[in-house]
């Protein structure tokens, strides 16, 4: 070992910061020693202070963000970071950033891995050897010469990914590096991460996916709340001290704690209405973005008033592909999508618009207005709602996405996770008939997703769908689930029955949780899955 891995690898004393643009603190008073070659996860709630703390450790807090108050010491390897240039920084901390797309500069996937070694000006030869090694081991070594701008978001994650471990750095930061992967894509991304720790990497993994990353087995863990260091310590300590309405925590040690806590009720699951005239049909819809690449093929599909559907998958399934057409962003190549009756090929997206209301994946597609009420209301305001209805429901968006403290911010200024549940409102706000969510809880903590699906399953949306990849999500609210994989809808029905057949869903790149697992050993007792509140009133 060589003498400087023998100082902590990350040294934090008393590390205390506020945001130019706000009045408080994102930090306060952290302080951390973590050794070479320990594993730790960061946790907490969207906005804790989290992304601030891996700024501060990569050195962009002050270097790119500017006139913020900043006390306290860092160390990193031993070393001070406060001389050091960003690009001195970067070769001892590597950083993967919690939105791919702010990560990603190459049009190639090869040429966006290979940006930080040519700016080392690491040899060809050596470059390339590296990269294949990397691409390699994410499983994604098909994607080499993929243009960026076609990758799916979670290969765009991936891509991310292995631009930060090309450059081999001591430190690893990551910041939500799971939140867009299919379950099998996060197996493969942890059992990486787990090598790199075994091979002597200090990693930090930033992560709302609790249940997933203690399968690796996390050293330690650190809990923030409003910036503050709640925790910081073993595992089992931080099972014990986390409420586990604020983190999703294995089922076992959830249902336990729950029995002493008093849980409101969920809200009941909603019933499809199959007598019902259809709000939207696809009827032999294929598709492609380019004529030689099909990405959608043959798809037939009904959705009915009262419908709550999971739209599950692989990454690259052709998920995203498959809603696009449903808000009038893509016309089949083949075949017809109706809505209410009409052909999406005689209305354009605005009259669409009316009917289906569209989050997409990545928050900043939909984000512009200066504050958080002014992106609320912008929708509405252009479908031609008058002021006090305008103002009724960004007052109700506000509340039910929790944000009311941030309606005068700019939404740019928020964390991704709060970014998000803007998105999201934005959608409420317009009362559409149809609400369609790309990955809503990607980014997001327990209790905030929680909270607003809890409030939209119970809003009168005629109909909702949500595609994730989040099992749970599915067993809690979903009454139906369509299960695609390439391109191709393998499985739909209800969710005791889709869920239930696990080399399936393996198939799929799925994989079950303990939620589901749970809920499948008890399906007896009630017929239909049940959320976390209630089988820890009744399971033993």
């Amino acid at each position: 070992m060589s003498e400087r891995t023998q100082e902590p690898a990350l040294h934090i004393r008393h590390l205390t910061y506020r945001y130019r643009t706000r009045e408080t603190f994102a930090l306060r008073d952290i302080n951390l020693d973590i050794q070479p070659g320990e594993l730790v996860l960061v946790a907490g709630a969207s906005g804790c202070g989290k992304t601030t703390l891996m700024r501060t450790i990569n050195g962009l807090i002050p270097r790119s963000y500017k006139g913020g108050e900043l006390s306290g010491t860092i160390r990193i390897l031993g070393q001070d970071p406060a001389p050091l240039r960003l690009a001195e920084i970067s070769q001892m901390v590597g950083t993967v950033l919690q939105d791919p797309e702010r990560q990603i500069v190459g049009a190639y996937v090869l040429n966006d891995v290979a940006f930080g070694l040519e700016n080392l000006a690491v040899p060809r030869e050596e470059m390339l050897v590296r990269i294949d090694r990397v691409l390699q081991e994410l499983g994604i070594p098909h994607l080499r010469d993929r243009e960026t701008f076609a990758l799916s978001g979670g290969e765009k994650q991936k891509v991310a990914v292995a631009g930060t471990l090309v450059m081999e750095p001591d430190i690893l930061v990551l910041d939500e590096p799971l939140a867009n992967l299919d379950p099998a894509s996060v197996e493969e991304a942890l059992r990486l991460i787990r090598h790199l720790v075994d091979a002597g990497k200090t990693v930090l993994l930033i992560e709302h996916r609790v249940e997933d990353v203690l399968s690796i087995h996390p050293d330690k863990a650190l809990f923030l709340e409003r910036g503050e260091q709640v925790y910081f310590g073993d595992v089992p300590g931080f099972l014990e001290v986390v409420n586990p309405l604020d983190v999703k925590l294995p089922a076992d040690v959830a249902v336990r704690r729950l029995r002493t806590m008093d849980v409101p009720p969920p809200p009941p699951r909603r019933t499809p209405d199959p007598s019902a005239d259809p709000l939207v049909v696809m009827e032999n819809v294929s598709f492609g973005y380019v004529p030689e690449r099909e990405v959608l093929h043959h798809i037939n599909l009904t959705i009915q008033p009262g419908d709550v559907i999971a739209i599950l998958g692989p990454n690259g399934a052709g998920k995203t592909t498959l809603v696009r057409h449903l808000i009038g962003l893509e016309k089949p190549t083949r075949g017809h999508v109706w809505i209410e009756g009409k052909d999406t090929r005689e209305l354009s997206v605005a009259q669409i618009a009316h009917t289906v209301g569209f989050v997409f994946q990545n928050p900043s597609h939909m984000l512009f207005a200066p504050t958080v009420r002014e992106e609320l209301a912008f929708g509405p305001r252009n479908l031609g709602f008058d002021e006090e209805r305008i103002e009724r429901n960004v007052e109700r968006s506000l509340q039910i996405m929790d944000l009311t403290e941030y309606a005068d911010s700019s939404p740019l200024a928020l964390s991704y996770g709060q970014q998000r549940r803007v998105g999201i409102g934005a959608i409420l706000a317009m009362e559409s008939k149809i609400l369609i969510m790309d990955e809503p809880t990607a980014g997001q903590d327990y209790r905030h997703y929680t909270q607003f699906m809890d409030a939209i399953v119970q809003l009168p949306f005629q109909a909702i769908l949500f595609i994730t990849h989040d099992l749970d999500l599915a067993v809690r609210y979903a009454n139906r689930v369509i299960l695609l994989s390439e391109g191709r809808i393998v499985a739909d029905g209800p969710p005791e029955e889709v869920l239930a057949d696990e080399e399936r869903l393996r198939a799929c790149r799925l994989r079950p949780t303990s939620l589901l697992r749970m809920n499948l050993a008890h399906l007896h007792r009630w017929g239909r899955f049940v959320p976390l509140e209630m089988l820890a009133q009744h399971v033993v």
